[in-house]
């Protein structure tokens, strides 16, 4: 393993105009009290995505701006007592798995509280006032100057790890973190992704709060502009590490990461749910969840067929899963799509597949079960060993040898799990969160306690005819050839039929002509030190694209290609592909 450039930091550079983001609270300050100077009452509203520093923000603004009040909508919400139980069909008992929330942002609070807030404000001095907190734009209606604070998923979750912040509406700041951040992705998530697409539009300033003390503030029109330049280019999300009791070690080595974590199991660079973009302001930086991205622009970035077939979601999933000197990931299967559909909301289900970005001496993928296995007698053996700690696998999982650039198809319902000693770049639908641990090796979390697993959920799921042959002649590195040209050549490589998504892999030494064919494509660079994706008519700036980086191609970008970057190359180099199937089968 060698050193590459792999770059965690990723731009999207917008524009030259750097006096078009204030950095740092006296900057942004400075840049909201000239809107706020009037011998008249001026209300300023500061819609805040649950997770933002409250305090920070109202600390800083109140001598700065000279407030003459401030109405915390906190004061507003329904008593905590009231809200629970009213929350506890998305939220259940379940250590993992809730039911997703179809709340708006406004069921939260009590009307009567909401006047008396409204008559706060109305009976305040003249001057400068400040409204702050979640729903601060439903508790003052037309604010004279609406700020949208926000934070991207990864820092939240941070900060819920950290104990810094609770949950919208409940007092729980001391809570596990993974109480706090299921309780998030049902509840507050939703609800907030909604109310944030109905204010958008309303936005004067965007004000980016990920860097504690160090805000950055730009007009609601650049950061509006900024989303819409994306939706038309390639780019990359920047991407976060993660470690996990599986953990590695290529990508600490591969990618230069930080000594201090303990490992690196995962590598998400391609989930908008919970990746972020950096966009570049004359060399100031502003951070945002990918989200919106996809919220204001889905026909650009999906497609017309994607979009309508699922809604504005982005289905395709890139990550990596490090099990380099590691440990074999969890025994598991992802439900089927009626299951997930009627156990929790969700409208498809995690179809995946395992791209081999590199493996050890030795390494396997544990896929599918082994000829003549007993659906009894695995469920009964799967129940005594998470009561008393042990699981002979091999005997009723079959285990396939994994070599780099191998892929492995997992249409939902098959067991399986990476082994030790691979570098697995996962290709999948994107509702990753629901997997079913069928067992976990006996070892424990790195909070030193068990993760729970889901026995009954996943026993429930498996297709117990997905055995050895099957795997074999349906799953296992299924390359066909489909094009070739002066310097490269076109694979597929999956997925299977059940599954949305196609693959493709492109080998090449000189440049490949691709078109989106107006539906998203998302890639990563498989093979080769780097390589660069331009456009054949310069609609957009080149991009450079280093080894394992994934980048995304919007839909409305339509042709493109994809070259060596630098002399010619002594090797090939490799892509891999991904799109989504039209029609898409089981969405």
């Amino acid at each position: 393993m060698s050193t590459t450039s792999y770059d965690a930091s990723p731009t999207v550079r917008i524009s030259n105009d750097r006096a078009a983001v204030a950095v740092g609270w006296p900057e942004a300050a400075a840049v909201l009290a000239s809107r706020a100077r009037s011998a008249h009452r001026c209300v300023l509203a500061v819609e805040c995505y649950p997770g933002v520093h409250v305090d920070e923000i109202e600390a800083a603004l109140t001598d700065a701006l000279t407030l003459t009040a401030v109405v915390r909508t906190e004061r507003a919400l329904r008593p905590r007592a009231e809200l629970e139980p009213l929350l506890e069909p998305y939220v259940g008992g379940d250590p993992v798995f809730g039911f997703l929330c179809p709340w708006q942002l406004n069921d939260f609070f009590a009307p009567k509280l909401v006047e008396r807030l409204r008559d706060d404000v109305a009976g305040a001095p003249l001057g400068p006032v400040l409204v702050l907190g979640p729903g601060a734009a439903h508790v003052i209606g037309q604010p004279d100057v609406l700020i949208y604070a926000d934070v991207t998923r990864w820092e939240i979750q941070q900060r819920q790890r950290r104990h810094e912040i609770g949950n919208l509406g409940a007092e729980n700041h001391a809570a596990p973190s993974g109480e706090l951040y299921k309780r998030a992705y049902f509840v507050d998530w939703r609800v907030a992704d909604r109310h944030r697409n109905a204010v958008f539009d309303r936005v004067d300033y965007y004000l980016d709060t990920n860097i504690p003390g160090s805000p950055r503030l730009v007009g609601g029109s650049h950061y509006r502009r900024a989303l819409e330049l994306t939706a038309r280019r390639p780019f990359r999300l920047v991407p976060f590490f993660d470690p996990g009791p599986w953990g590695g070690e290529w990508m600490r080595r591969t990618f230069g990461l930080p000594g201090d974590a303990p490992n690196y199991a995962w590598c998400f660079d391609c989930v908008p749910e919970e990746n972020s973009l950096l966009f570049d302001f004359g060399g100031r930086r502003v951070h945002s969840p990918a989200l919106p991205l996809v919220h204001r622009h889905p026909l650009e970035v999906l497609g017309r067929d994607v979009y309508e077939t699922f809604g504005a979601e982005f289905p395709i999933r890139f990550d990596m899963l490090d099990t380099m000197e590691g440990g074999n990931l969890s025994l598991q299967v992802h439900p089927l799509s009626d299951y997930i559909r009627e156990t929790f909301g969700m409208r498809y289900t995690q179809d995946e597949s395992y791209y081999v970005l590199d493996a050890g001496p030795g390494a396997h993928v544990y896929l599918g079960l082994r000829a003549g296995v007993d659906r009894a007698h695995l469920s009964a053996a799967l129940r005594a060993a998470n009561t008393e700690g042990t699981f002979a696998a091999d005997r009723f999982v079959a285990a396939w040898p994994a070599r780099k650039h191998d892929h492995f198809s997992i249409p939902a319902g098959t067991i399986h799990c990476s082994g030790r000693d691979n570098l697995v770049l996962e290709i999948s639908a994107t509702p990753y969160i629901f997997t079913f641990k069928l067992w976990d090796w006996g070892r424990l979390g790195l909070d030193g306690l068990p993760r729970p697993t889901h026995l009954e959920h996943g026993l429930a799921n498996i297709r117990w005819d997905r055995a050895n042959d099957w795997v074999a002649g349906n799953l296992v590195d299924r390359v066909r050839p489909i094009a070739a040209g002066a310097g490269w050549r076109e694979e597929s490589t999956g997925l299977h039929p059940f599954e949305f998504i196609e693959t493709r892999r492109h080998w090449f030494t000189s440049a490949v002509e691709h078109d989106t064919a107006g539906t998203l494509n998302v890639l990563n660079l498989v093979e080769g030190a780097a390589a660069v994706v331009e456009s054949p008519d310069d609609a957009f700036e080149p991009m450079p694209v280093h080894y394992a980086e994934t980048f995304v191609v919007p839909a409305a970008v339509g042709a493109y290609r994809v070259r060596p970057h630098g002399p010619a190359p002594l090797s090939p180099l490799a892509t891999i592909k991904a799109y989504v199937r039209s029609p898409a089968p089981g969405a």
